[in-house]
């Protein structure tokens, strides 16, 4: 989970430069996207979720709103949603305009729990803390997976016969090893 940011700016930044590379003069401008969009031939060439993102938000990219994302441009946006990660809103709008890349369950889990793993409260998300919580998920289900253990089950207690593991010891065994070691 930790590449979830990584993959959403990759796919940005390419879609970006197969824009370019199809523009007169590589200058990515609104029309542009629009046309390209529109062009059945080159459509399929391009992830139809990240140029939507794009073009949704050219104005909010064209810093200098010169009516063209230039590459400087494209590279500030992208560095600084990697770095201050991304709000729940952004997050949103790329799943639901089918950008993000990821999978449905992905996306519902990272929305559905967004605050909890929203650890400094700033309202966004960064890599570190979407991996933090994937694996503090991870450490709270083997917990949870120890303490529901039914206490019927005495194979911790006496150990199991069908262990092939010489390494394995059961409460039992362990001390009696101990014992015979003193």
């Amino acid at each position: 989970m930790s590449n979830i940011l990584s993959g959403i700016m990759s796919g940005l930044n390419s879609t970006y430069k197969y824009f370019q590379s199809e523009m007169t003069d590589n200058k990515v401008t609104y029309d542009g996207i629009t046309e390209l969009m529109g062009d059945e031939e080159k459509a399929h060439m391009v992830n139809q979720g990240f140029a939507a993102y794009l073009q949704k938000n050219f104005n909010s990219v064209d810093k200098n709103a010169d009516g063209i994302i230039s590459a400087d441009e494209m590279d500030k946006i992208t560095a600084v949603m990697s770095k201050a990660g991304l709000t729940k809103d952004e997050l949103t709008e790329l799943y639901s305009s089918g950008a993000s890349g990821l999978s449905n369950s992905t996306m519902d889990m990272i929305l559905k729990y967004f605050d909890e793993m929203d650890t400094n409260k700033d309202g966004r998300l960064t890599s570190a803390e979407i991996s933090a919580f994937s694996v503090n998920s991870a450490k709270q289900e083997k917990i949870d997976e120890f303490a529901h253990k039914q206490a019927s089950n005495m194979s911790v207690f006496y150990g199991s016969e069908s262990s092939s593991d010489p390494g394995a010891y059961s409460m039992l065994s362990y001390k009696y090893k101990s014992s015979k070691q003193q």
